[in-house]
């Protein structure tokens, strides 16, 4: 067995070292012989695709004869391995862009990214520092492509091979993970790049500040100065920026001063993006003074359209209209013409001021200046109509949104409904309701609440009950959110027995209560002065194990503010049940609860 083995091995050999004469003289043709072509496998074109390497002593011939076998020989097409050789080949002798390039064609390939896939194209070249280079593009391709979970199946592949990835691939990995806020696997991927050896520069810890800034995590990053000092790291104007943005954001004046002094200390000039930082910190605080004083204090930099927007939203905050509009006629004789941002504070003021007139003209002004209304801009303005009544100017509005190419948000639905549950036209509020689950958005609490106030203003309570048979009938689901939502409603309300009523339907559905709604219920009867009914509510909460959590403890200690006595004996009551926790006790043990 052993000798047929040796003799098909040297067959093998023969064969490889005959196409390789072959091509280093230059007669290409002869393997279009259909018995050499059909020889043309893929461990064939591997060994080939070497020999011809070191035979020429650069890539090469090895780079034509690849190209030229999947171009002229009939049926034939390279295979990953074949791919992955001329990859390797290419890359050893620095021809990088060609090796990226051929890459990038191969990695969209299916299963390209699964461990054993990259296990078995791992294993075809022994060469650690080349197969490094290779995932580490990899990584950065399926990045860029958008391809986040392929990006991390590489790099946690790289980490169970003992491959350790180039600092570039692990920075645009984070920098993505950070972007769009996947803020637990950044600290994730940090970690392991760190046990594999890979040592940080000021880009990732930038890009780690960042991700600090998104999340609020002011302790993290206290950490990460830390650690950077400790390894020499010094910190650049973005970091600088990044850190004044989170602490103007968390309004921590002093630590802001630190930084400012920090810079100085290093010879670190601010930009634009500093002032602008730091004027966002004073006008969102309402402190138009100190914004003003440090805008007209900017120093070898120059305002742009954030700088006079953040003012311009400042103004409108604190009510000065007229500083606002003065500022924006200072922002167009400079030559920075406003855009969309900077229209929306403006109109938002004027709506809230009930100046609708002027706000339509606001739009035709816009219009005149070819800036485009966006989501922003049209909800303003439904939220504005809405809040008066005029729903047929509403409408309006939503139809030229959707005209315009722009889809309702969450926002619009939720302004809309509001409007038309004020007008009485419950029909349109319920259409309006169905769209916006149609478009898959939640409604909240406060969606439905409006429903069920208008209904029992019209002392049509049944409406509430039949409105679960619409949903049914158009084929949506009723979940426990829905059902919460109008039980709590009508609770407050004080509706228990149409509330009760929901809540059987609901059991009968086989949905089970939750917290919540056992807790309305009960404070309801309660309030009611059914204690019986109340005392089965908790009973039946204690069996279940349904604990009232401190969240809800505080929601209806806000919500029903104005029965300090009567909550005060029910939550009394709660307490003898035992279904409250030590947290819930210890802060209702507070001289301000």
């Amino acid at each position: 067995m052993q000798m047929v083995s040796s003799i098909s091995l040297n067959r093998d050999t023969k064969f490889i070292q005959t196409i390789c004469a072959i091509v280093l003289k230059g007669h290409w043709t002869k393997l279009l012989n259909p018995n050499a072509a059909s020889s043309l496998t893929s461990t064939t074109i591997h060994q080939l695709l070497l020999n011809l390497c070191q035979c020429s002593y650069s890539p090469s011939l090895s780079w034509a004869f690849f190209q030229w076998t999947e171009s002229t020989v009939q049926n034939y097409k390279h295979s990953l391995q074949s791919y992955w050789t001329m990859i390797h080949i290419l890359t050893k002798h620095k021809h990088l862009r060609k090796a990226q390039n051929l890459l990038e064609k191969i990695a969209l390939r299916d299963f390209l990214s699964t461990p054993s896939v990259l296990n078995a194209l791992v294993n075809v070249h022994d060469d650690p520092d080349g197969n490094s280079h290779v995932l580490s593009w990899l990584v950065i391709f399926y990045t860029n492509s958008r391809m986040t979970q392929d990006a991390l199946h590489v790099f946690d592949q790289m980490r169970v091979l003992g491959l350790r990835p180039h600092l570039p691939a692990c920075t645009v990995l984070l920098n993505s993970l950070a972007k769009d806020r996947w803020t637990d696997m950044v600290w994730k991927v940090y970690k392991k790049m760190v046990r594999l050896g890979v040592v940080a520069n000021i880009h990732v810890y930038n890009v780690l500040i960042h991700a600090c800034c998104k999340s609020g995590d002011v302790e993290k990053v206290e950490k990460l100065l830390s650690e950077m000092e400790s390894k020499c790291v010094k910190p650049d104007l973005f970091t600088y920026n990044t850190l004044i943005a989170l602490y103007c954001k968390k309004g921590k004046h002093y630590e802001v001063l630190s930084v400012q002094d920090m810079m100085e200390r290093e010879g670190v000039s601010p930009d634009i993006v500093t002032y602008n930082s730091l004027i966002h910190g004073f006008c969102r605080e309402g402190r138009m003074r100190e914004a003003m004083r440090l805008f007209r204090d900017i120093k070898n930099a120059t305002p742009n359209h954030v700088t006079y927007t953040t003012l311009i939203d400042g103004y409108c905050r604190v009510n000065d209209l007229e500083q606002a509009l003065k500022l924006q006629e200072v922002m167009v004789a400079k030559g920075l013409y406003p855009g969309v941002v900077t229209y929306n504070s403006i109109l938002r003021k004027l709506c809230e001021e009930g100046r609708i007139r002027d706000a339509n003209r606001l739009l035709n002004e816009m219009n005149e200046k070819n800036v485009e209304p966006d989501n922003v801009t049209c909800n303003t303005l439904i939220n504005a109509y809405c809040k008066i009544g005029d729903m047929g100017s509403a409408m309006k509005v939503k139809n030229r949104m959707l005209e315009a190419g722009l889809k309702l948000d969450q926002f619009t639905y939720k302004a809309l409904i509001h409007g038309f549950c004020k007008v009485k036209e419950m029909d349109h509020a319920k259409e309006l309701l169905f769209s916006m689950l149609d478009d898959g958005f939640s409604p909240s609490y406060c969606t439905y609440s409006w429903l069920v106030d208008s209904y029992c203003n019209e002392d049509k309570e049944e409406a509430v009950i039949k409105l679960l048979d619409e949903f049914v009938s158009r084929g949506l689901c009723v979940d426990i959110s829905v059902y919460r939502a109008l039980i709590r409603r009508l609770c407050k309300r004080e509706k228990v027995d149409y509330a009760q009523g929901l809540f059987s339907i609901m059991q009968g559905n086989g949905l089970s209560g939750d917290s919540v709604i056992y807790t309305s219920l009960a404070y309801a009867y309660w309030k009611a002065g059914k204690s019986k009914a109340c005392s089965d509510m908790l009973e039946e909460m204690y069996k279940r194990r349904l604990m009232i959590t401190l969240k809800i403890y505080r929601c209806f200690s806000a919500s029903y503010a104005n029965d300090n006595d009567i909550l005060g004996l029910f939550w009394s009551h709660v307490v003898d049940r035992g279904l409250m926790s030590k947290h819930i006790l210890k802060e209702m043990q507070q001289p301000n609860s």
